[in-house]
């Protein structure tokens, strides 16, 4: 007897479980509800329709309800809300334009997504006010822009999208402020790689203001800050954020997590076992640290799409988590990250040792070599890979997908200086980016170098500590640390003596690698000597300043040692 199978929801979660339905059973009876219009579209290409970088609306629709329907014999009902699930007869409640009827099921499955977050602010509910989830907002957004033309508008929230949305609203010509109420945009980072992004917003022409909160919006154009400050804007995107759609599961009697989503098991099976949930709405279990969380990302909701049909059909698949690896264009620029972060593995009281690199994307002699920031946190006992952050121009997600793979099946440091990764001048180095982060890593455990970071510096007293910079003398005057001394690696042997040996002696250089080698002498003659993570550039991104000072090929010279 065949199953019949009712799938609320579509976009990732629910138009993956569909398809792979019908891939492995033909005669089941698969029904698809879908509110909207529209059942497969690229929400996360919305952004670049608006700027026109995507020309053609029709771009966006990866499936259209006709295309599926025929391909995969699939049941497909538009403008059709799903209001009501009655658990006890099997039955799910549907309001179209014109009706309302019951429709019963052997299997469920949720695919509900999310909801942007619309905060309490007073004056929020102007008809300029946008935020962008479906086809439907950005169709209103993209008539705005059109009719009204804008020339000022502001987006609250730096988030992905809301950078985005910053980005695209630039590219269409209109002066953007971008607000944010945290410390720094991008919240899967840590400050100091943010840092970097921000001042790629700020030299392209985005007022950024970080660190303050939206008190009111007057008459939908004068945006109150809670410092006083007000922003002007004929037009404002709020992208503070979303929660997990669980009206539905909730109504139901459901259970729900401590996180806000639907609670499921690793085969994505509710509380009830006959309904399955996937996608932005359910909570899943963070593969680093163990903890319960929302992580709402295309590419695990296709997964999980697919790990509810398989068990539907008697495949016995199991969903192991999300590390949160994600990626984002800013400008020229890019920024990517996987597994947690330090704010992150601090409020899980999770040990763990931090290490910045700086290499070029390819061979520094070969043209076009751009630089990599990578910032590698890992386990003090065993160097396993706990999370990792990248930002730079070319190679970034070459890199992220090498450690994303690593960090989910457990490699450690010592495993990333062992990986055998593609080599030839235009795209990488002999010694690969991977490679560099995972040496200067390992090194720190096997304790080829102590180290120090920055803000450990600001807390050290002067009179206990001599800061050198081993950088040249052009560096140097190009700009330093004040109260540093300048003693240029290639000289150190000579001027060992103005070294004094009561005092901890810490080095830095742009990147750190001339720091190591100067440690590496030091601590051979006795002295107590620490290398300054991540170098003067990233005392520089920490401080907006990053980029300052050499060009690529003087860079280089640091990274090519």
């Amino acid at each position: 007897m065949s199953k019949k199978v009712l799938i609320i929801g579509g976009v990732a979660g629910g138009a993956s479980a569909a398809a792979r339905l019908r891939r492995l059973d033909e005669e089941a009876q698969i029904i698809l509800f879908e509110r909207g219009e529209y059942i497969s579209f690229a929400n996360c290409g919305l952004p670049y329709y608006l700027s026109g970088v995507i020309p053609e609306r029709e771009s966006l629709l990866v499936q259209t309800v006709r295309g599926m329907a025929l391909r995969f014999n699939i049941d497909i009902r538009v403008n059709s809300e799903v209001t009501l699930i009655d658990r006890e007869k099997k039955e799910v409640e549907v309001v179209t334009n014109d009706r309302t009827y019951r429709e019963s099921y052997d299997f469920l499955i949720l695919s509900p997504g999310a909801e942007p977050l619309r905060p309490p602010i007073e004056g929020i509910d102007s008809d300029n006010i946008f935020t962008l989830r479906n086809m439907e907002d950005v169709d209103r957004i993209k008539k705005y822009l059109v009719i009204e033309k804008p020339q000022k508008a502001a987006v609250i929230g730096g988030g992905y999208i809301g950078i985005e949305m910053a980005e695209n609203l630039h590219h269409a010509g209109i002066k953007v402020t971008l607000i944010e109420a945290a410390e720094h945009i991008l919240a899967p980072f840590d400050r100091e790689m943010a840092r970097i992004i921000e001042k790629v917003l700020i030299d392209q022409g985005v007022n950024l203001i970080v660190n303050d909160k939206v008190q009111r919006i007057k008459e939908g154009k004068v945006i109150e800050l809670q410092s006083g400050e007000a922003v002007e804007a004929q037009s404002i995107v709020l992208s503070v954020g979303i929660k997990a759609e669980t009206t539905l599961a909730r109504a139901a009697g459901l259970a729900i997590g401590n996180s806000g989503g639907i609670k499921v098991d690793p085969s994505l099976r509710t509380s009830d076992p006959a309904i399955y949930a996937v996608g932005d709405a359910i909570e899943v279990e963070d593969l680093v640290n163990g903890s319960k969380a929302l992580i709402p990302l295309a590419g695990p909701a296709n997964k999980q799409g697919r790990i509810a049909a398989d068990n539907i059909c008697g495949r016995h698949s199991t969903f192991k988590g999300t590390q949160g690896t994600s990626i984002i264009k800013v400008f020229d620029f890019t920024a990517a990250a996987t597994g947690n972060n330090e704010r992150k593995l601090r409020q899980e009281g999770i040990p763990y040792v931090k290490s910045y690199t700086h290499s070029g994307s390819h061979a520094g002699y070969y043209p076009g070599s751009t630089e990599l920031t990578i910032k590698l946190l890992f386990s003090p006992e065993d160097g396993k890979l706990l999370g990792a952050q990248i930002v730079g121009q070319k190679g970034v997600d070459k890199r992220i997908d090498v450690l994303a793979t690593a960090l989910r099946h457990g490699l450690t440091v010592y495993d990333l200086e062992e990986l055998e990764l593609a080599y030839a001048p235009p795209y990488s180095s002999a010694k690969d980016p991977v490679n560099m982060a995972g040496f200067v890593a390992a090194n720190i455990l096997r304790g080829d170098v102590k180290i120090m970071h920055w803000e450990e510096l600001t807390l050290m007293p002067q009179e206990e500590r001599i800061l050198i910079d081993v950088r040249t003398a052009i560096e140097f005057r190009k700009g330093h640390i004040e109260g540093a001394l300048n003693i240029p690696v290639d000289k150190l042997r000579k001027r060992i003596d103005e070294i004094p040996r009561d005092r901890k002696v810490i080095v830095y250089c742009k990147a750190g690698l001339r720091a190591y080698l100067a440690c590496r002498i030091l601590e051979q003659k006795g002295y107590e000597v620490y290398n300054i993570s991540g170098g003067y550039d990233i005392y520089l991104a920490d401080r907006h300043l990053y980029g300052q000072g050499l060009d690529m090929n003087e860079q280089m010279t640091d990274l090519e040692g």
